[in-house]
């Protein structure tokens, strides 16, 4: 019986200590994260352009639609049509899946929206990678990619 019971104990305690923990840091660096990707998206559909380029870092760089834009252009040429959606728009957003690694962690989501816009019908499903970094003032986003498709409804 106490045999038994030791190897129990032992194989317990390989488990439990080869199993990934995670810190109560990596913990919050996560919630920060996801507090950050949230604060984009949230500026987008209140049309706050300000608070939007605030959470980019200076040298981001955001593909979409087949291009590759740097902060200033993306702020002239970009932002503006992707508030002018999010407004029109929100559509629901799944809770993304978070990894950091040290000062770079990426939030990879999917999202769905529906609805009409600029007279045009709007079914699409989307997928977006946002990489982010680490600075003094907190997490900032360094490179966006979005990318989306139509769904077809039979």
């Amino acid at each position: 019986m106490f045999r038994s019971f030791l190897v129990a104990a032992i194989l317990l305690a390989s488990v439990t200590s080869a199993a990934p923990r995670t810190s109560f840091a990596q913990s919050a660096d996560r919630d920060d994260v996801a507090t950050t990707v949230r604060a984009f998206h949230d500026a987008l559909s209140r049309g706050d352009s300000l608070a939007a380029l605030k959470l980019l870092a200076p040298d981001v760089q955001v593909l979409e639609s087949g291009s590759l834009e740097s902060l200033s252009e993306y702020r002239s040429h970009h932002l503006p049509a992707d508030i002018a959606f999010a407004r029109a728009l929100p559509g629901t957003r799944a809770e993304p899946i978070i990894t950091v690694r040290g000062e770079v962690a990426w939030a990879v989501g999917t999202s769905k929206t529906s609805g009409t816009y600029r007279d045009r019908l709007v079914n699409s499903a989307g997928a977006e990678l946002m990489v982010l970094t680490r600075t003094a003032a907190g997490w900032r986003i360094s490179a966006i990619h979005w990318s989306s498709r139509t769904i077809r409804t039979p």
